[in-house]
């Protein structure tokens, strides 16, 4: 009796991640009176983790557009004392898509501790 060949397991979409780098924006942050009432770039990049869908059309999945859009209204919200509280604002503004499982929201503040210091960043994640 010859055995039946196996078939080949059938491949599903787990879920799917977006990343989105080099987002520049201008936010009003930090801590220091010199650091109010003005505005200083940021640097964002955005990782989503999306629950699995076909992925056929844009209404599938997160237009990447949005998650500067979404970045930009959290930085037009006013003052944000750190940089953590930026990137957590971020990470949740992205979270309200139900089609987002998860994000790690990256910030760098090229001017933190300028010149000595290139700058610093931290990173966010939320899900």
């Amino acid at each position: 009796m010859n055995p039946q060949p196996l078939s080949p397991p059938i491949a599903h979409i787990s879920g799917a991640k977006i990343f989105v780098r080099g987002i520049v924006i201008d936010a009003e942050i930090g801590v220091y009176d010199h650091e109010h009432h003005r505005s200083q770039p940021l640097v964002l990049e955005v990782e989503l983790e999306l629950a699995a869908s076909g992925f056929e059309r844009l209404a599938d999945t997160i237009n990447y557009e949005n998650i500067a859009i979404w970045a930009r209204e959290v930085a037009a919200q006013g003052h944000v004392k750190l940089v953590e509280t930026f990137a957590e604002q971020v990470a949740l503004a992205c979270l309200r898509d139900p089609r987002v499982l998860s994000a790690r929201v990256r910030v760098e503040k090229p001017e933190a501790l300028a010149p000595a210091v290139a700058g610093v960043e931290v990173t966010m994640q939320r899900g």
